[in-house]
């Protein structure tokens, strides 16, 4: 018996079986559950936001993976939920606070300088602050790229934009954090 591990197509012809439904579904977040929650903890910051954003991610990825059409592959359509999860998260904290997007963002800085491990001196403590001060776009950009090494092209099919914007939105936003990591 092999213990390799199903690709991802395989895994959705398993979900689509009522047998092995659940069983991937299970594979299926254990392969990417981890990389999902960085990045929703790169946007939302704090880990228990990361994990009610988490919980609400796997919950649509239950309900839609039956009509996934595999026009993409399989972790860009998780990204794609994940962020929108996000981006439907912050903007629910802005209206909940009834505060501008840029006093959430103050906020997530003041949740960063909250930690009790938080060091200003300390370069990725100083990087964590520059891409708070990053506009929402810029800052998803900046982390798929940046952390998750995604490919523009990926990335295209996860924002829903073009290849030129998001290499102009990565651009802009790595100056901006060489700019702020130089004055700060």
């Amino acid at each position: 018996m092999s213990l390799t591990t199903p690709n991802d197509s395989e895994l959705l012809v398993q979900f689509r079986s009522p047998d092995t439904k659940e069983k991937a579904y299970t594979s299926i977040i254990r392969k990417y559950q981890e990389k999902l929650y960085w990045h929703i903890r790169r946007m939302v910051i704090e880990h228990e936001d990361a994990n009610d954003v988490l919980q609400n991610v796997l919950i649509r990825v239950w309900n839609g993976l039956a009509n996934f059409r595999e026009d993409s592959q399989l972790y860009t359509w998780l990204y794609r939920i994940a962020t929108n999860e996000c981006l439907t998260y912050l903007e629910q904290q802005k209206k909940r606070t009834s505060v501008s997007l840029n006093d959430v963002e103050s906020g997530l800085s003041n949740k960063i300088k909250a930690d009790k491990h938080f060091d200003s001196q300390k370069i990725e403590w100083k990087l964590q602050l520059a891409i708070q001060q990053l506009p929402e776009k810029q800052r998803v950009v900046f982390g798929l790229r940046y952390y998750d090494e995604m490919p523009y092209e990926e990335m295209s099919r996860v924002l829903e934009t073009s290849e030129g914007a998001l290499k102009a939105s990565y651009h802009h936003a790595v100056k901006k954090i060489e700019d702020y990591m130089l004055n700060h």
